[in-house]
């Protein structure tokens, strides 16, 4: 039995030691605010300190980017973390994920870097309105950011900024990019095993409400979209020497794709194939970090993720709708926190698209505030096609 150690306790460790239980690996994990190495569904269950982990383990990954260094550097010490610190800190860092972008010659926004006001004055000039303003560490969910769109605002904002930069670590910084008029956001979930074997997910159409994912549409896509993202996903894989599950955001600009950011782990975007592929992103995960084959990333059906933001229970006629599967993190309410997720599945995408609405008219409005308008826009769609 190959005995696995995440890196953070929360839903993501979760999900990685249900998928990994059928195939005989024992996944523990270590509670950065504890301390303690612990099971991530019985948290209650304490299985010693971070070296007790390292020691019990036969591989270590990470369930989030922003894992303290100091921690980083002893579990690579190990040699057996995967991905490496480096692929880690890069996804917690906007200006080292902008400096491999760069390197692989992957499109992105075109961006500034600030650490002081004459950077700021320099964004302005060699970016044009409007412009987004991003912490390079800890933003997520849309927090850490500013968007800029009048050149009145921009000593009000920078002010904001400034206030930011002189209560933040010394390694803090702001990474300005010019926003970008997309037509969609799209996300790459693939994988990559430690002999360099890859694989990747169908792209998933993402729509975010209040700057946290909402939902997730995995669907058939154009094949030119697909391979332009697949080609990005083997550029920077390879260039990381990555194994594992990568994510990649992008933004759609006509027929170009530009990424956004990439996340060095297993990403809500994906959850998708718990019920839409024959192999989720949690098990292909495990496999690729203990050296399995791969399991195939197709999909199977049209399959969409709901998140459920600050509820803790839904209502049960949920259930009654037709290939709906629940997945609830066991956490305590918080305005806000995911809290869980629904997928639900259709033979085909007129199907799915009637199902969400269905959940749409089950569903708190107050809780799934645009759910209804994007099954309404999803039906529409169709129709055109």
């Amino acid at each position: 039995m190959n005995k696995v150690l995440v890196l953070g306790a929360g839903q993501l460790a979760r999900m990685m030691e249900l998928a990994g239980t059928p195939l005989n690996l024992d996944v523990k994990a270590f509670d950065v605010r504890s301390d303690k190495v612990v099971s991530p569904i019985y948290p209650d269950r304490i299985y010693g300190d971070l070296q007790q982990g390292i020691a019990n383990a036969d591989v270590i990954t990470a369930e989030f980017e922003h894992v303290a260094h100091d921690v980083l550097a002893e579990c690579e010490q190990s040699g057996k973390l995967f991905p490496t610190s480096e692929a880690i800190k890069i996804g917690g860092d906007r200006r080292l994920e902008k400096a491999l972008l760069e390197s692989c010659c992957a499109a992105n926004a075109k961006h500034h870097f600030i650490k002081n006001k004459n950077d700021f004055n320099k964004a302005l000039e060699v970016l044009s309105l409007p412009i987004i303003f991003k912490t390079a560490l800890e933003g997520y969910d849309g927090k850490g950011q500013w968007r800029l769109k009048t050149a009145a605002d921009a000593e009000s904002t920078w002010q904001e900024m400034a206030d930011f930069l002189a209560s933040a670590k010394e390694t803090q910084g702001i990474v300005a990019e010019q926003m970008v008029p997309f037509d969609r956001e799209l996300s790459l979930v693939g994988v990559r095993r430690v002999n360099g074997d890859v694989a990747v997910y169908p792209l998933t159409e993402n729509h975010h409400t209040n700057g946290i994912l909402s939902v997730s549409l995995a669907a058939p896509v154009d094949n030119n979209l697909q391979n332009q993202a697949g080609t990005v996903f083997k550029a920077l894989s390879d260039k990381l020497g990555y194994v594992g599950v990568l994510a990649i955001e992008f933004f759609q600009v006509g027929e170009q794709l530009l990424v956004n950011e990439i996340a060095p782990r297993v990403h809500n975007s994906g959850h998708w194939t718990q019920q839409g592929a024959d192999t989720c992103q949690f098990e292909n995960h495990l496999r690729a970090i203990c050296d399995l084959p791969l399991g195939s990333t197709e999909l199977v059906r049209p399959t969409a993720m709901i998140n459920i933001i600050g509820e803790d229970a839904v209502p049960n006629e949920v259930l009654a709708v037709p290939s709906v599967t629940m997945h609830w993190y066991n956490k305590g309410k918080r305005a806000g926190r995911k809290m869980g997720h629904i997928n639900v599945s259709g033979e085909n995408e007129q199907q799915l698209a009637e199902r969400l609405q269905q959940l749409a008219g089950i569903l708190c409005k107050h809780a799934f505030p645009d759910l209804t308008d994007f099954a309404y826009a999803y039906i529409n769609n169709l129709k055109t096609k």
